[in-house]
């Protein structure tokens, strides 16, 4: 669980389970303006990615320890990109998350005031049906009286990424950063043991991203250049630390 590196205490504990990542390969420019002060961008084989992702948070405690009634269980869909510190700490790869969708107001509230993340409270929905080794998954959201989705369908075992895969590279970043109100930047750690990993033989989004995404909508709505199901485990998110 990378325990090594942990900074500070943890501020949340959760297990996120059956995470759907489509990804999709962008011109770096697209993400320039969500890069925050102190990190550069990212990249694999050449190529920037952003993630869609959609899991499931459960049996979520605040502090390790503090349960909140009726906000234990619930949905995210977050798009994300990837990128590293510019100082000595470059094995540091980390997340930038431009949106992230809950179903609960005070999770948002509370992220957006701890971390400056970009969080919003939808309407959402999920539906995983598993049958002998295949799974089909479907995260939903309701955004200006419409539904938008991720969907789609995993086969086979899963098993640890490959050394140098395009699997490993987006699932092994354990650290989170986002800018904050007066130009500096927020690190703060993510642990959770390597996640075992489906491939899927069909994912997709559908429906009108524009109000949330912006000109990254329209690549959403192309195919994905890779699509995984991650089995996914507990996590704790420590602290953040003001680096900038």
């Amino acid at each position: 669980m990378n325990e090594s590196r942990n900074q500070g205490k943890i501020f949340l504990s959760a297990e996120w389970r059956d995470l759907l990542f489509l990804n999709y390969a962008v011109e770096p420019r697209l993400l320039m303006q969500h890069v925050p002060a102190g990190t550069m961008l990212d990249s694999f084989d050449g190529k920037t990615f952003v993630s869609l992702v959609g899991f499931r948070f459960c049996r979520t405690k605040l502090f390790g320890a503090v349960t909140i009634p009726f906000h234990e269980n619930f949905e995210e869909i977050n798009l994300r990109f990837y990128v590293r510190p510019k100082n000595e700490n470059t094995e540091r790869r980390g997340v930038v998350f431009i949106s992230e969708l809950v179903p609960k107001w005070a999770i948002a509230a509370t992220a957006r005031l701890i971390y400056g993340e970009k969080y919003h409270a939808f309407a959402m929905q999920h539906s995983i049906v598993t049958q002998d080794l295949q799974q089909r998954l479907e995260y939903r959201w309701k955004i200006k009286n419409q539904w938008c989705s991720v969907t789609a369908t995993a086969g086979g075992e899963a098993a640890i990424p490959q050394k140098a895969s395009v699997e490993e590279f987006i699932t092994e970043h354990y650290w989170g950063y986002s800018s904050t109100r007066g130009g500096g930047c927020v690190e703060y750690h993510v642990a959770h043991p390597q996640w075992s990993v489906r491939q899927c033989t069909f994912g997709k989004f559908e429906g009108d991203a524009r109000p949330l995404y912006g000109e990254l909508a329209q690549i959403l709505n192309g195919t994905p250049d890779s699509a995984f199901v991650a089995s996914g485990s507990p996590v704790n998110v420590y602290r953040g630390r003001k680096i900038i």
